[in-house]
């Protein structure tokens, strides 16, 4: 060590002391990096709870409403349907709808009409429909009122008979509410009129 030859004694102590301090630093730094913080709380899971009506309804982990064209036909929030709409009428609307209304139905609103959701929640309610929860989808611009599910699932019935029974589309989830909880999710807009309303 060369370089400390030249200065004085207390220097040179104060200089090893401070290279002390930093090895001992770097050591407590290294044992809580491989350690992982224990002394941190981990943070709580994200639950699954749901609350009607509090605009809070589609988990975090959801991405917005994609921005391009969907590869599975569903409409983008940019513009028409990349395919004919997945929707397709029923041969019995009435047995298929009465067989498909005990699936959950999760209801949001993504229009400028307050309340709206509530009122498609109760419209839905009133015709037997099996509907968990309601409030705001505020991840993207849902051009049109629809019902999404997952395919091949009793999703797919009970969505496209609700779709039937109030007017609106019937499309596959997209990739921000594919992981959603389970049932059929109603996004309503501005063009939701509700049952027997054209």
């Amino acid at each position: 060590m060369t370089f400390l030859k030249g200065l004085s004694r207390p220097v040179r102590l104060a200089g090893f002391a401070l290279i002390g301090v930093a090895l001992v630093a770097l050591v407590i730094g290294t044992m809580t990096a491989m350690n992982g913080g224990s002394s941190q709380t981990a943070a709580p899971p994200a639950s699954d709870t749901t609350q009607p009506s509090t605009g809070s309804e589609l988990p975090p982990t959801s991405s917005p409403a994609p921005a391009s064209p969907p590869a599975n036909g569903a409409t983008s929030p940019a513009g028409p349907p990349t395919q004919p709409p997945a929707q397709s009428a029923p041969a019995n609307p009435g047995a298929d709808q009465e067989q498909a209304k005990w699936v959950p139905v999760r209801v949001y609103n993504n229009s400028t009409i307050t309340g709206l959701a509530a009122r498609a929640a109760d419209n839905f309610r009133s015709d037997g429909w099996n509907v968990a929860e309601s409030g705001n989808y505020p991840y993207g611009i849902i051009p049109h009122s629809t019902a999404y599910f997952t395919p091949g699932t009793d999703e797919e019935t009970a969505a496209k008979a609700l779709a039937a029974a109030f007017g609106m589309r019937a499309e596959p989830r997209f990739e921000g509410i594919e992981n959603s909880s389970p049932g059929v999710i109603v996004i309503v807009t501005n063009d939701f009129q509700g049952k027997g309303k054209d």
